[in-house]
């Protein structure tokens, strides 16, 4: 049995340390809004919190997570002030295309926004690194992060 600490609350699974972290969340616990998209952390639509960093849930296996001390936030459970603040610019901005990134782009944007409460376009870029759109919304992602970051002001 591994225990691990998603969105505040302590599981008990009984998978192997080896599985990634990815399909613990969406298989075991049914938290789906971490997508999978590279199955090797280069495209960031897996990306979730742990201990406040945002990281690629497909490349860590739950092993290094286990235990119930390191806290897991998945798009399910982001909330605060920076959180909202982030969901609110990208419904108010319609960054969404077809979706299937958005968690992952979020989750990253959080993290970002939670460093660096005036983040430069240069800084959006390097921030937001890693986190691939299909649909090219990186102008409404980048807009929205600064919207964000206007209204936490």
């Amino acid at each position: 049995m591994v225990t691990l600490n998603v969105n505040g609350k302590n599981e008990e699974m009984d998978v192997s340390p080896e599985m990634p972290l990815l399909w613990a969340l969406r298989d075991r616990l049914n938290l789906t809004g971490t997508k999978y998209g590279c199955g090797r952390a280069m495209c960031g639509a897996c990306t979730v919190h742990v201990d406040g960093e945002a990281i690629r849930s497909c490349s860590i296996m739950v092993g290094t997570v286990a235990g119930g001390k390191k806290k897991i936030t998945t798009i399910e459970g982001a909330s605060g002030k920076v959180a909202a603040a982030v969901i609110n610019a990208w419904q108010k901005l319609d960054v969404v295309q077809c979706g299937y990134c958005q968690s992952g782009q979020i989750m990253s944007a959080i993290t970002l926004l939670s460093k660096n409460s005036k983040p430069t376009d240069t800084d959006i870029d390097l921030g937001m690194e890693g986190n691939i759109c299909r649909c090219g919304t990186y102008v409404r992602i980048r807009q929205a992060i600064h919207q964000a970051a206007k209204s936490l002001a």
